[in-house]
């Protein structure tokens, strides 16, 4: 996905989140702040974690009012801690009371998710693993659920359907078996001119072996594989091809993967179960 796309994905959903909040018109800051009205408001955070959404945020704040002032003191990435003020903003009243709620909502779940991909990204230091989100995001958040595994040290799988072939066992399954599965797959790529990385899951090392056996991917996923499991695929792949374990890994148990030499190992939770981090957006006075 190009940046473009990515720029009109996050523009869509700014709009769409501002249409459904504000509706015909926020009635309440309509009647009760006066037209001409200037004040100030901080970013305050109130809990231990990773920062995340800052950018994000100055993009809503200037879509909805380009004349509101952000000053920036900490930056997506940096570590904060109860207290912290990360910004100030200050121009129209009304502008500041009609973005605080999508700031906030967009900046608590974007370092909620950056605070727990942190976490296991420190948990595999000292391996060669990597942690990869997944699509299990929440729909039309995508893109800045995964921008903040990015920004909490993470690293991003495949944005969507669209870029990357990924063969799970129910297109194999379809499919009619995996040599069927592959060849079709690099059949169509060929077909229609593009050149995209092809995936395929396995469940057992039986199916492993036919993957090696037919070649042809780029990368293999291995499925609800246990630890002992695990280190065997690796000693037969020997470093020919990518390996991603996948399926029930927890925070308790990935480094235990991670150990076995896999290059990648996936991490549904890092987005779908994650718990905002606490912060508000308060008046300076």
């Amino acid at each position: 996905m190009t940046e473009n796309i990515n720029d009109k994905l996050i523009d869509e959903l700014i709009r769409l989140a501002f249409a459904e909040d504000i509706g015909d018109g926020d009635h309440t800051t309509l009647s009760a702040v006066p037209e001409t009205a200037e004040g100030k408001v901080r970013l305050i955070v109130k809990e231990d974690g990773v920062l995340a959404g800052v950018d994000m945020a100055e993009r809503i704040f200037h879509h909805f009012d380009p004349a509101l002032k952000m000053e920036i003191f900490i930056r997506d990435g940096a570590e904060v801690k109860y207290g912290d003020i990360a910004f100030t903003v200050e121009g129209k009243v009304r502008s500041l009371l009609q973005t605080e709620r999508l700031v906030l909502n967009v900046m608590q779940r974007m370092s909620g998710i950056a605070t727990v991909t942190r976490r296991y990204v420190k948990k595999l230091e000292g391996t060669k693993a990597r942690v990869l989100d997944t699509r299990k995001t929440t729909p039309g958040m995508r893109i800045m659920e995964k921008e903040a595994v990015r920004i909490g040290g993470g690293t991003n799988h495949r944005i969507g359907l669209f870029d990357m072939i990924l063969l799970k066992d129910n297109h194999i399954d379809f499919a009619g078996g995996i040599e069927k599965a592959i060849v079709r797959a690099k059949q169509y790529l060929w077909t229609i001119g593009k050149e995209l990385p092809i995936e395929i899951e396995v469940r057992n090392l039986d199916e492993l072996q036919q993957v090696l056996t037919v070649g042809g991917v780029n990368r293999i996923m291995l499925d609800n594989f246990d630890v002992p499991t695990t280190r065997k695929a690796v000693e037969l792949v020997a470093g020919r091809y990518e390996l991603e374990s996948s399926g029930g890994i927890t925070f308790d148990t990935i480094r235990d993967y991670a150990e076995t030499g896999v290059d990648f190992i996936s991490v549904g939770a890092l987005t779908h179960s994650v718990k905002s981090l606490d912060m508000s957006l308060k008046s300076v006075v």
